[in-house]
């Protein structure tokens, strides 16, 4: 194509977007890093193929994950070219339900079925097999639509990779029997049968091909296997087939993502050109070069640099803290400073691995007067599970509270039916009778299975009471209320039931529960410890509702940030065990890794890293260790919040928690010199014998130490948190 007869709406591409807009081969792999204009590049090529290739848009099928995406992505390619929307721009699953439709009769269905979805599967388990709890049957219908992404049926010899319950073939060929049965189909039949269909009958498979001679998928990182075999039939010999991703940013497996389907894309597919796209329009290049120094750890990845179209910038910073309250005031600081600054609450994000990290910021940021909005997930004292727990203290500080009573009597399951609560809420009104009164008088009353549940139930509200009433001045260890919340959530069955949730949707209800128990520990284990603590959560629920405000801080998980940017952002709780897991290891801590990754390239201005030295877990305090992607990363790319604390206590006393540890001017590592030195001679558990090559001070976290081992391996420590780096003589 001549420069001076680019079209229109082709101006204003790099040359790396150009080439990948207008190359017509059969096979495209498009590579594009963090910021570097993916959507443009496919919207545009959609577009291009039809305006310049003269190809019908009925013959162009373009898919990807979202029904957000596929709007965006038809409205801005009809936005170039009208006639585009008639081309098949959809999700992955609404294709698979059109193309389903238009051959049901291969399907043996009535082009009406209908789609089950997870509750619905559900409740097909259970008609099956009426014996089981409905957590069981939610259990197996998760593992069931899990089988389903992997391509897995019930004689599949590979099924055991899903689950090895012995029973669990027997169930999940039960329930393909039923649901056949029904005419219907579950979600995971519309990518899994087109698939099938596809692989079996070549009439089929070769008309599909005729209609779609261009296919073009969107964000293929995220595709499960299911998908990649449905799109290896869809894609003929003389197809063109284009897919647009990022190896680096693939995170969600645990949804059943396989980031392997777009490492092996060029071996599956014979001759894939690869453009990458390497110029990155949102960041500083100071970040990306952080990010890169992350990310080049992993082992499985096809590799680019990405180069800011806006280069230097301020380095990220780290700070070590001594716990979450002073990482909740750091951040403050960071947000009050930059609007002193003149600059706006929304441009800051705060970024944690799991909702429960929000609370800390919920509960404080109102104190200090920031506004702050939380996305992608619920306010945490709007949670399900969190309510449960709540409706229990309720019921113990009040147990006429009818609200309460009705929300956790029943919760899991007692078998106290909807006409037996009646009658004991009735009885209670007619009495004068508080809830529990009218309870442990009615139970001859009511059916029984419900009277042994109402036992069970009365049972744990009496110990409960107990412990709050016990003279204190009689313990040695008096004990705190989030012992109490701990004890209700194991006994009652209430952390099991939502741990079985975490694992059928990957929730972290569980999580959330044991967060609540860490801020309740702040409180004593007695009556007036029970009311203060309700005080607060009142008060802070009333302070949330009115923090609904277009310029607020950004709350929101490491996960919800795909896709987004912010000029400032601080991602927190970089400690080993959180993140990190203990028990993520080859392609989790890989996937992990490029969790971050995705994190810190949000930031387009600033960047800061946050990492506890305590962090309270379970209602305890207990002492951790910085990430060991914090020890992955260039010393050369970042620097230390070396004077933090000092700025910490310029932080006005009235934004102050009244729970946050006073923190002293200097830490003792930074007042003596380091007995660390360049030229040392040290021993690793691990590595053997090394030299130290440098050692950068820090006040917070002590010495950073870097050392080059007899192996070759250059490896980095903080001192302070290892036992395992040892100084020896020369």
């Amino acid at each position: 194509m001549i420069l001076g007869q680019i079209p229109e709406y082709l101006e204003g591409l790099n040359p790396e977007q150009l080439e990948a807009v207008c190359y017509e081969g059969n096979r495209l792999l498009i590579l594009a890093g963090a910021g570097t204009g993916k959507t443009r590049v496919i919207t545009t090529k959609i577009a291009h193929l039809v305006k310049q290739s003269r190809f019908l848009p009925e013959s162009i099928l373009a898919v990807t994950f979202t029904n957000k995406a596929a709007n965006e992505m038809r409205e801005r390619a009809m936005a170039i070219e009208p006639s585009c929307e008639r081309a098949i721009i959809r999700t992955f699953h609404s294709f698979g339900a059109w193309f389903m439709r238009r051959n049901a009769n291969a399907f043996d269905l009535r082009s009406e079925f209908s789609i089950y979805d997870e509750d619905d599967s559900a409740e097909l388990v259970h008609s099956i097999f009426p014996a089981f709890t409905k957590r069981d049957c939610g259990d197996y219908a998760f593992l069931i639509a899990k089988a389903k992404d992997y391509c897995l049926s019930p004689d599949s010899p590979n099924l055991d990779f899903i689950s090895r319950h012995p029973e669990f073939r027997r169930i999940y060929s039960a329930y393909e029997d039923r649901l056949r049965s029904t005419g219907n189909v579950d979600f995971g039949d519309l990518i899994l049968m087109p698939a099938l269909l596809l692989e079996k009958d070549e009439t089929i498979r070769n008309r599909t091909r005729q209609r779609f001679r261009v296919i073009l998928v969107d964000e293929y990182q995220d595709s499960n296997i299911a998908q990649f075999r449905l799109l290896q039939q869809l894609a003929g010999p003389d197809s063109m087939l284009c897919v647009v991703g990022d190896d680096d940013q693939s995170i969600y497996r645990f949804r059943g993502a396989e980031v392997k389907n777009i490492l092996n894309f060029p071996k599956v597919f014979a001759d894939t050109r690869i453009i990458r796209l390497e110029r990155n329009y949102r960041s500083h290049q100071a970040i990306l070069d952080l990010a890169h120094s992350i990310v080049v750890h992993n082992e499985n990845r096809l590799g680019k640099n990405l180069l800011a179209t806006r280069p230097g910038g301020n380095k990220p910073k780290i700070a070590f803290l001594d716990d979450q309250d002073q990482e909740i005031e750091f951040c403050a600081h960071i947000a009050r400073q930059h609007v002193k600054n003149e600059g706006e609450w929304k441009d800051i994000a705060i970024l944690y691995r799991t909702n429960a990290q929000s609370l800390g910021f919920e509960r404080l940021f109102p104190q200090f007067d920031i506004p702050y909005r939380i996305v992608g997930a619920v306010r945490f004292y709007e949670r399900e599970e969190i309510k449960d727990m709540l409706a229990f203290l309720a019921i113990l500080a009040n147990p006429r509270d009818e609200i309460s009573f009705k929300r956790v009597v029943n919760k899991p399951s007692r078998g106290i039916g909807a006409s037996s609560l009646d009658k004991i809420i009735s009885f209670a009104f007619h009495n004068g009778l508080d809830l529990i009164e009218a309870s442990r008088q009615s139970i001859a009353s009511i059916s029984r299975k419900g009277s042994e549940g109402l036992k069970e139930f009365l049972s744990l509200i009496e110990e409960a009471k107990a412990s709050l009433h016990r003279d204190l001045a009689d313990q040695k260890n008096p004990g705190d209320l989030g012992s109490l919340i701990s004890d209700f959530a194991q006994k009652s069955g209430l952390l099991e039931f939502y741990a079985s949730k975490d694992r059928i949707s990957s929730t972290h209800k569980k999580e959330n529960i044991e967060e609540l128990v860490n801020a309740a520990s702040d409180h004593p284990l007695s009556s007036e410890g029970l009311l203060e603590f309700l005080d607060d959560v009142m008060l802070d629920q009333s302070r949330q509702k009115n923090q609904d405000n277009a310029d607020a801080v950004t709350l929101i998980t490491m996960h919800n940030t795909k896709g987004l940017e912010f000029p400032i952002v601080i991602v927190t709780g970089l400690e080993q065990g959180l993140f990190p897991r203990n028990d993520e290891e080859g392609d989790d801590i890989e996937e992990q890794r490029r969790l971050f990754y995705v994190s810190v390239t949000r930031a387009k201005n600033q960047l800061y890293l946050t990492s506890c030295r305590w962090r309270r877990i379970h209602g305890k305090l207990f002492e951790t260790m910085p990430s060991q992607f914090l020890s992955e990363i260039d010393p050369s790319l970042y620097k230390m919040w070396g004077d933090s604390r000092n700025k910490m206590r310029a932080v006005p006393s009235q934004y102050r928690s009244s729970s946050t540890v006073a923190v002293s001017s200097q830490s003792d590592t930074s007042t003596k010199k380091s007995e660390w030195t360049a030229g040392m001679s040290v021993y690793h558990d691990e590595y053997g014998n090394g030299t130290v090559i440098k050692v950068t001070p820090s006040q917070s976290a002590g010495p950073l130490v870097i050392v080059q081992f007899e192996t070759g391996k250059t490896a980095q420590f903080f001192p302070k948190y290892t036992k395992k780096l040892e100084r020896i003589k020369n």
